[in-house]
């Protein structure tokens, strides 16, 4: 599926984690018409397969994890077609974090601009030593439109985010990783292999549980504890009437180990 944006999903011990690729080798996986279509038509594959557990989001692409929005592309295009683009990247980006399962993004190389937004619109990201992320886009007279201005602040806090965007400011993985913005620092080129072990830790939990964890995580997040809770109670409500709950529990009981089937 996808010329640039490629999806499959894994066996063996890894059976449940679906793995998108980025490969736009002569862009640097910029981010493009063609590329969002194919990144949408991915996600709906794996939000319609109840065999995808967990995603990962990694690039083929040597030296590069994504180079930002295509200023090539975005040079042709009228103030109006701009506009309907950068609001497709933020439309895809909501999408991707709103996905029902948890999502991992493997950088590798640079992750810059739309790059980083889109690292930053997945649950959790690991880093190769030789990462380098940061939002540029004050240097070329806009701002980050794609999510930037809000995730960053939620990852690193508003003053950090302050000074990381108005300088444009590149960091590599370890300072990532001590700022918030990344979860793991791994060597160069094992960011990938990190991600998938990751997914497959998830993989014994129920499907459903991790979705509705995530939904009252991110629901309550920057809300009074009231309302957060209420979120909580709500995500709770779902998992409580589910098949997956009940084989948990039988399977405590039996001593051995469950089979969740996401119902």
């Amino acid at each position: 599926m996808g010329e640039e944006f490629k999806c499959f999903r894994l066996d063996g011990d890894d059976e449940g984690v679906a793995v998108f690729t980025m490969d736009r080798p002569s862009a640097r996986n910029a981010l493009g018409r063609q590329m969002m279509k194919e990144m949408r038509e991915a996600l709906q594959w794996a939000e319609s397969s109840s065999e995808v557990r967990v995603v990962v989001l990694e690039s083929a692409v040597e030296r590069v994890f994504c180079a930002g929005a295509d200023l090539k592309e975005r040079a042709t295009m009228t103030p109006e077609e701009a506009q309907a683009f950068v609001k497709g990247l933020r439309d895809g980006f909501s999408a991707l974090a709103a996905a029902r399962m948890p999502t991992i993004a493997a950088i590798e190389g640079a992750a810059l601009g739309g790059g980083l937004e889109l690292a930053m619109s997945c649950d959790l990201r690991v880093a190769g030593d030789a990462a380098m992320v940061g939002l540029p886009e004050t240097g070329l007279a806009i701002i980050p439109g794609a999510g930037g201005t809000q995730r960053l602040p939620r990852l690193v806090g508003q003053a950090r985010a302050k000074e990381l965007i108005f300088t444009g400011r590149r960091v590599g993985a370890e300072e990532a990783l001590q700022l918030g913005i990344v979860e793991f620092a791994v060597e160069k080129g094992a960011a990938r292999d990190r991600a998938v072990a990751l997914a497959r830790s998830m993989l014994d939990k129920g499907p459903v549980a991790l979705g509705a964890a995530k939904s009252a995580i991110d629901g309550g997040a920057g809300l009074p504890i009231e309302q957060a809770m209420a979120k909580e109670r709500a995500a709770y409500d779902i998992v409580l009437g589910t098949k997956d709950r009940l084989e948990g529990l039988a399977a405590f009981k039996e001593k051995r180990k469950p089979v969740y089937r996401g119902e």
